[in-house]
């Protein structure tokens, strides 16, 4: 009867951590388009549950293995050890949504799996060795992939591909058949329609990206436990980011899509395809990586590249093909992106860069030292 309660209460919590799972990750995978309009709060919500559990169904199985068995052998995991991590999971978590500040859902959950190994001296340090040689590398990648588009390639691929916004909605219904149909809005481009569309569905990507490294957070420590098997235990952290997404997501989309950067729809394209394709390409050698620190490094990394470019080509006459200051200015308009801006304030935002990284560094470490203090000092685990 103990352990039937103590599986209930394990269920409980593993559904608490995928509710924030759910809350911290929408920002990062539907902020930027959220944040071009591209997508409303509610639209984002439904198509992240769907793309994050077909993530963590297909790739994801192998980050579960190695956070449930590889970095603590799995014999660690015992119900009650597997419900305290799940709680110190959740609870840092449920921390960054509070303030509305995405943090590390794979950083957290490694960092409490990881004081359970110092506390009992079962840590495998070659598996969190080559963990955290990635945690270090991924988002410098990303950071500096993102830097250069936007510092060399930006304005040219703004000007070939010329996703513009109008004003108005992007599509109406046309009544006039036996059954409306729908049709492009009054002022929609057809240009415009494609570029949204493509948002959307690298949003989606993302989504999947953080499905097949962050899925394992929720159950891992279950499956590890043998009180959960990988099927129905995706099922239900499914369901759990669901809850999340359409209840506390709201605030971490709007850190993600506003706060850091200005976000037009090309910027998200290219942060959303950067930091995806790093992530699954990792969970497929089942690592799991900080989907929300490399993209979080993409946009600012972005943002920084956009910055630098406006600085440099609005003095530099060369930067441009110009013979004068003003002549450069001209050049630069001409080849400036539809949501440019002429202040490299607005483009990168340190002050709001400095605390989202603070946070995300933050909420790690409260795991991971909240998890080695009590499974060190309290002897019933």
């Amino acid at each position: 009867m103990a352990l039937s309660a103590l599986f209930v209460v394990g269920l409980g919590v593993a559904v608490f951590v995928g509710f924030n799972v759910g809350g911290s990750n929408i920002g990062v995978a539907f902020g930027p388009a959220a944040g071009a309009s591209a997508v409303s709060k509610t639209g984002a919500a439904a198509l992240m549950t769907l793309f994050f559990f077909l993530g963590g169904w297909t790739v994801g199985r192998g980050v579960v293995r190695t956070m449930g068995g590889r970095i603590v052998p799995s014999s660690y995991f015992t119900p009650e050890t597997s419900v305290v991590v799940l709680f110190f999971i959740g609870f840092a978590l449920f921390l960054a949504n509070v303030v509305g500040v995405p943090a590390s859902t794979s950083m957290t959950g490694v960092g409490s799996i990881a004081g359970l190994g110092l506390a009992s001296e079962a840590l495998d340090w070659a598996t969190m060795t080559e963990i955290l040689t990635w945690w270090l590398v991924s988002p410098i990648v990303a950071f500096w992939v993102s830097a250069v588009v936007g510092r060399y390639f930006y304005s040219r691929l703004a000007s070939a591909l010329a996703i513009k916004q109008t004003e108005g909605s992007l599509l109406a219904l046309d009544r006039r058949g036996a059954l409306p149909r729908p049709r492009l809005g009054a002022n929609t481009t057809r240009r415009e329609a494609v570029g949204t569309l493509l948002v959307v569905i690298v949003a989606c990507y993302t989504a999947f990206s953080a499905g097949t490294s962050n899925a394992a957070n929720a159950i891992a420590p279950l499956v590890g436990a043998g009180t959960l098997a990988i099927e129905p235990g995706l099922l239900l952290v499914g369901v759990a980011v669901g809850l999340g997404a359409f209840t506390i997501g709201r605030r971490t989309i709007a850190t993600m899509g506003e706060g850091l950067t200005e976000m037009p729809l090309l910027a998200a394209l290219v942060v959303a395809i950067v930091s995806s394709t790093l992530v699954t390409i990792l969970s497929w050698f089942d690592i799991p990586v900080s989907v929300v620190i490399i993209a979080t490094m993409s946009i600012v990394g972005l943002g920084w590249g956009r910055a630098t470019r406006t600085v440099d080509e609005r003095t530099d006459p060369l930067a441009t093909g110009g013979t004068s200051v003003g002549e450069a200015v001209v050049a630069d308009e001409d080849l400036r992106d539809p949501g440019a801006t002429d202040e490299a304030a607005e483009l990168f935002e340190p002050a709001t860069t400095a605390k989202v990284i603070a946070l995300q560094n933050l909420v790690p470490a409260i795991s991971t030292i909240a998890a080695y203090l009590v499974f060190r000092f309290l002897t019933v685990f």
